[in-house]
């Protein structure tokens, strides 16, 4: 099988299985599960570089091949899949479709130039990054199910536009040139905890597992 497998591969995959789930899960209603999904790709996409920067054994072709795998599958996981969301929500023509491709397009540009700078960077460089050029697509594993947690906040009738006015501003703030200061592994891991345990708790409360 070609390819390069470690355990930082494998953790990938399984963020991209949980987001792919998440996509048959939001078509068909289980709103709840999808987002869960999401939150579990985020947490998947935030351990495989700490995993792969404890690995000091990796060839420099596994290296290369980790950078672009990771950002394949961050693009269907931060990218594709935060599309369908808002598709979900009943927007299949103008806003709806113009928020879909925006936060695709802007995760495709964001990953490629990151893929760029960080193999050159890894060249001379073997510290980890302190900061970041532009809103790291995996934000959007945090956003997404703290709004859909919130949504009983906001009317009805106006979550949906609120939800896809979010994906643009997100998409936006991907591509912009600005430095954004990397997150300590124990806050996201913090911020992550948090998020899980009250939307699960949330539906679990409020509407169970539909």
């Amino acid at each position: 099988m070609i390819g390069f497998y470690n355990w930082s591969v494998v953790m990938t995959y399984v963020g991209l299985f949980s987001s792919v789930f998440g996509i048959t899960q939001i078509l068909e209603g289980r709103e709840g599960i999808a987002f869960i999904c999401l939150l579990i790709s985020g947490a998947c996409d935030m351990f495989d570089g700490k995993i792969a920067r404890a690995m000091k054994n990796r060839t420099p072709d596994e290296k290369v091949f980790g950078i672009q795998i990771d950002s394949l599958c961050d693009l269907v996981c931060f990218g594709v899949f935060p599309a369908v969301i808002g598709y979900h929500y009943g927007f299949n023509h103008g806003l709806g479709l113009i928020s879909a491709y925006m936060i695709v397009q802007a995760a495709v540009i964001r990953l490629g130039y990151f893929n760029v700078t960080e193999e050159e960077r890894q060249r001379v460089c073997a510290e980890p990054r302190k900061k970041y050029q532009g809103l790291p697509v995996t934000t959007d594993a945090m956003f997404l199910p703290l709004l859909y947690l919130g949504r009983h906040e906001i009317p009805k009738q106006a979550f949906p536009y609120v939800f896809q006015i979010v994906m643009i501003i997100t998409a936006i703030l991907f591509v912009l040139n600005i430095n954004v200061k990397k997150f300590s592994v124990k806050g996201i891991v913090i911020m992550f905890m948090m998020a899980a345990l009250l939307l699960l708790g949330y539906i679990k409360v409020r509407h169970g597992f539909r």
